[in-house]
């Protein structure tokens, strides 16, 4: 067993990373010595991504999570992906089995997992349908598209450059998934508006520092019957939860995702699976 785990946040920027606070507090509360680190990483400095992945080969770190601009570009320097991985075409989380570099993806079950939480408690004013609009078309947007097509979810993906979205929907496609991929244009959203019952932003909008900016077109009117999913988190409320909550529509950040992805990339780092309440009080 690993007597002292050293596990880190690839990603830039890092500044504002709750990732820490949170690795620390799962150690606690795994009994665990260990630490957790912010690796700063430019989008085109491919000698210090080499560099950090040739410590954890070596045995010096034990894990990374992966985050903007790197869940996608990582691929190339990995050895295996896990089947939800490649299905996804994005990674957050690496580690080292049988001697090869590993990447896995557990975004799609952290924002799974906190969906359910949130839409219990929540009226269901849209009965059994379940139609969702995901902004962006990165590797966030890649892991919650997956996420909702094998929970049975009507996804239509919205990009400014829609080719980004026709290659995600491509790549999921199969004889019981119902996916489809628009322009991310006013017009086009307006479209749709009536039959959503659920809006996930995927894109960076919103994230600190540009806290004015929402990724929702100010002259459109929020779908009526859905709820809001921003997986931003920093600020702790964004202006699209603001808005949407001020429109009467019910709304969170992604900070839950955060916290239940970040407790199955700790199990699968050390074997040990923390309490998410333990890991939220560490924020709050």
């Amino acid at each position: 067993m690993q007597n002292t785990f050293k596990l880190g946040l690839i990603g830039y920027p890092l500044g504002h990373s709750l990732s820490p606070k949170i690795h620390a507090a799962a150690l606690k509360a795994c009994k665990l010595k260990g630490d957790y680190s912010l690796f700063p990483v430019a989008p085109d400095d491919l000698q210090e991504m080499t560099n950090l992945l040739d410590r954890l080969r070596s045995d010096k770190i034990h894990g990374f999570n992966i985050t903007i601009p790197h869940k996608q570009n990582i691929i190339s320097f990995l050895d295996e992906l896990t089947p939800t991985a490649r299905v996804i075409g994005a990674v957050n989380t690496v580690y080292m089995q049988n001697g090869k570099l590993i990447g896995d993806n557990t975004d799609a079950a952290g924002f799974l997992a906190d969906l359910h939480k949130l839409l219990t408690l929540i009226p269901h004013k849209y009965g059994n349908v379940k139609s969702a609009l995901v902004l962006g078309a990165g590797g966030s947007a890649r892991a919650v598209a997956y996420a909702l097509v094998n929970d049975s979810w009507a996804v239509t993906v919205a990009a400014r450059r829609v080719e980004q979205a026709h290659t995600l929907i491509a790549q999921f496609l199969n004889p019981g998934s119902r996916l489809a991929s628009i322009e991310y244009h006013a017009t086009a959203l307006n479209s749709i508006i009536p039959s959503l019952s659920l809006l996930v932003n995927t894109t960076p909008v919103g994230m600190f520092p540009s806290m004015n900016e929402s990724p929702w077109p100010a002259e459109l009117p929020f779908p009526s019957n859905a709820t809001v999913y921003d997986l931003v988190y920093n600020p702790p409320e964004t202006k699209l939860v603001t808005d949407a909550r001020f429109a009467g529509i019910p709304a969170t950040t992604g900070l839950g995702m955060l916290i239940e992805q970040a407790a199955l990339s700790f199990e699968i780092w050390t074997g040990h699976k923390p309490s998410c309440a333990d890991l939220t009080a560490a924020i709050s």
